[in-house]
């Protein structure tokens, strides 16, 4: 019998409770348990950012987290950057500047995006360019997700 551990942490905003495997990646947990779907499993090996969330204020891949280690800490998918008033402004960039084309990178792009915005509003392009290293997109040539990230960090906000 595969052995389940408790564990609780706040999601989005929220305080959560679940029973997840000892080996299940937190990507399986949002997905599966919180019906939070946005973060996507592509490689699976922590290399193209498709599953990036926000963990205690940093950026992480999920798809190699353990849920375990979820426990007792914060976090943030890109389905809570969207609040009652609208879109983050990392978001809204990216849908002003039509940074989104399958989408199907687009959500890590986004959290990666709110990280580096929120720990540096004053982003040069070079930084926004390392600092998305990480996160691969095969669709967009990357120039609008770039002046995306630019929009939001020189309107200084995240």
């Amino acid at each position: 019998m595969p052995l389940m551990v408790d564990i609780a942490f706040i999601l989005n905003g929220r305080a959560v409770k679940a029973s997840v495997l000892a080996s299940e990646p937190a990507l399986t947990t949002l997905r599966e348990r919180f019906d939070l779907a946005a973060a996507k499993l592509a490689c699976g090996e922590g290399e193209c950012g498709a599953c990036t969330i926000i963990v205690d204020g940093a950026s992480l891949n999920s798809c190699l987290m353990p849920a375990v280690d979820l426990d007792g800490r914060e976090v943030v998918s890109v389905e809570g950057l969207w609040t009652e008033d609208g879109a983050d402004p990392v978001q809204q960039a990216f849908i002003d500047l039509g940074a989104v084309q399958c989408g199907f990178c687009t959500p890590g792009m986004i959290a990666q995006a709110h990280y580096l915005v929120s720990k540096n509003p004053a982003l040069s392009e070079d930084d926004i360019r390392r600092g998305l290293e990480g996160n691969i997109c095969r669709c967009t040539g990357y120039t609008k997700i770039i002046d995306a990230v630019a929009s939001a960090a020189h309107a200084g906000k995240a």
